[in-house]
């Protein structure tokens, strides 16, 4: 008798974490790109909001900077290289930073050994400082729904060649989480069932103790659902077909308020555009005056500014979603 196929979730969970996965084989950055890789200028914004941090909870020691779903080690590579540089203008930070990468793949044979390395969470409550989680929740394992001509939400199954089939009728906590946040949108339409990323990022910024947890992916809201979903596959750079056997990454948006009702503390919600331009990322160009007195500096600042607008393009990276969570901690303005 032939068994029936498994929900998204599970095929996902199966297809990037298993022993024979996607992420157990594969280094994620030949596959897609993230703003981490676009530029420097990311991590140095993160680092901005670190010092932030650190000024807000009055420069504790340690000062913990966790990265989760830390992919190779690049952003947190790219901070501590930030914070270095200022330290010849008086700033300990770097000095008094406990940096730590939060991946389920292993440690990278090259990473800087001032970086700590864990497949685990830190434990609620012990950490002081800034977490951090860019493109990590588009990769938390969710099922998908698709409603029929009676307007059910049937769980959608899947073969490992992608082949679908609608399942029972959706129930229990996917129903509810369903009518809360998204609503249904007529025959054929589907949705993503977010809970578990609500779960994973309320369990991700228990860590904090005081601080700020800060949450960067692909979004939308209840306001603006997509009404058929955006599960897709990423292989090769290229956006692909979604097929839950191992060969390619599976993603979907984040219904980020969601995720930000589930989280502990204040909450704010805005896009990555309006972020880093309250970190000091602003895209300017250099002043025409400085290529005649200065080319090189000139050359420097304008390629800076065009990796800057890749940034803030709010129909790229600039329109990501970020949900900042402030525990016992202002890590703004945010406007």
């Amino acid at each position: 008798m032939h068994n029936e196929p498994p929900g998204w979730r599970t095929a996902t969970e199966h297809a990037l974490y298993g022993p024979d996965g996607f992420y157990a084989h594969q280094v994620p950055a030949a596959h897609f790109r993230t703003s981490v890789h676009a530029s420097p200028l990311f991590a140095d914004a993160v680092a901005r909001l670190l010092l932030r941090v650190d000024e807000a909870l009055g420069h504790p020691e340690p000062l913990d900077l966790v990265d989760v779903g830390a992919g190779e080690g690049e952003l947190l590579t790219g901070v501590l290289a930030a914070l270095r540089s200022r330290e010849a203008a008086g700033s300990d930070v770097a000095a008094r930073l406990r940096p730590v990468a939060v991946e389920r793949r292993a440690r990278p044979a090259r990473l800087d050994p001032a970086i700590g390395w864990q497949h685990e969470l830190p434990e609620p409550g012990t950490c002081t400082g800034l977490l951090f989680a860019n493109e990590w929740l588009d990769n938390v394992p969710v099922d998908v729904a698709e409603y029929d001509a009676a307007g059910t939400a049937r769980l959608v199954l899947v073969e490992p060649d992608g082949t679908e089939r609608p399942g029972p009728p959706v129930s229990g906590a996917d129903a509810d989480w369903l009518a809360r946040w998204w609503p249904p949108a007529g025959d054929g339409a589907r949705a993503e069932i977010g809970h578990p990323r609500d779960t994973a990022w309320a369990r991700a910024a228990s860590a904090l103790r005081r601080g700020a947890a800060v949450a960067v992916d692909y979004a939308h809201r209840r306001a603006d659902r997509p009404p058929f979903g955006t599960l897709t596959g990423f292989r090769g750079g290229q956006s692909c077909r979604p097929v839950p056997d191992g060969s390619c990454d599976l993603t979907s948006h984040v219904a980020l308020d969601a995720v930000a009702a589930a989280a502990p503390g204040s909450s704010t919600l805005l896009t990555q555009r309006a972020a880093l331009r309250a970190l000091g990322v602003t895209g300017r160009r250099p002043a025409l005056s400085l290529a005649s007195g200065d080319p090189a500096a000139y050359v420097r600042e304008l390629g800076a500014a065009g990796a800057a607008a890749e940034l803030l393009d709010p129909g790229g990276l600039g329109g990501f979603g970020w949900l900042v969570c402030e525990v016992g901690c202002a890590a703004g303005p945010w406007e």
